[in-house]
């Protein structure tokens, strides 16, 4: 540190020219939008009938697909960090594929596997009777399936990087591997699981192109905010602006909410 507090490697007073211009680019858009905001008739349109039932709809698929991530994605991430087994690779890379894969080719693939003609929705239907395309709980599935890569790396990466001898203190006094898992090694990942959480919702409640794909536009049935958004811009452009504020108002909790999770982190490194 130089005496005036500032690091030796500090970057030279040019590259803040691009830096500046980075934060623009990032900010104006943000800008823009409550800038254009119809804040004079804001109430009504959110208070309209579409825009309560597109915001029911995306807050209670989004808590489902985040509690589907929950319960069947920490496990997994448990897996993946702790575990030997073949493939593990080859899992660890299907993880991924969502945050990559264009949003509309997921819900594709979603219906291939999971619609009426799918590889496993076919049998659902006729089976049991249960159709998931075109449906709420559809909706649920495309959220949860581009969502859920956040939890998983998020609980694997603080796995990985968990003080293993805690466990193994626990281990010799003679706790089971679930005890150990759900009275030692959870506790310690709450800060993980609360932050994989938070993403998984934010990106649960953003999600369009799986969605419209796989649970199409139905109003009140299968569309969701995003999905009222993108219709909005089509009729009535202050409506859509109007729910494209909910939705930031929700990436600004979720900042703030991890924001305490990256300041420890930074203080860290």
């Amino acid at each position: 540190m130089s005496r005036r507090g500032r690091p030796i490697t500090s970057p030279p007073r040019i590259v803040a020219i691009p830096a500046v211009i980075a934060l623009l680019f990032l900010g104006l858009p943000i800008v823009g939008l409550l800038f254009r905001a119809p804040w004079s008739n804001l109430g009504a349109v959110l208070t309209s009938r579409t825009s309560l039932d597109a915001l029911r709809l995306s807050l209670v698929t989004a808590t489902a697909a985040t509690m589907v991530a929950f319960v069947i994605g920490v496990p997994l991430a448990w897996m993946l960090a702790r575990a030997q087994f073949p493939g593990r690779r080859l899992a660890r890379a299907l993880v991924t594929v969502p945050l990559v894969l264009p949003p509309v080719v997921g819900g594709i693939a979603l219906l291939l596997a999971f619609g009426r003609r799918g590889i496993v929705g076919q049998y659902f239907e006729s089976c049991c009777g249960v159709t998931l395309a075109f449906t709420a709980p559809g909706v649920v599935v495309a959220e949860a399936f581009v969502a859920m890569p956040f939890l998983i790396i998020t609980v694997e990466g603080a796995l990985r990087v968990l003080d293993a001898r805690v466990e193994e203190a626990a281990a010799t006094l003679g706790a089971g591997r679930l005890t150990i898992f759900r009275r030692v090694t959870l506790p310690l990942l709450a800060p993980a699981l609360v932050a994989g959480g938070v993403l998984t919702f934010a990106r649960a409640l953003g999600e369009f192109g799986a969605t419209i794909t796989f649970a199409g536009n139905l109003p009140g049935v299968t569309q969701t905010l995003p999905l009222a958004v993108y219709v909005g811009l089509e009729g009535d452009p202050s409506e859509a602006v109007a729910l494209s504020l909910i939705l930031l108002a929700v990436s600004v909790g979720a900042l703030v909410l991890l924001r305490d999770r990256w300041l420890r982190t930074g203080a860290s490194a």
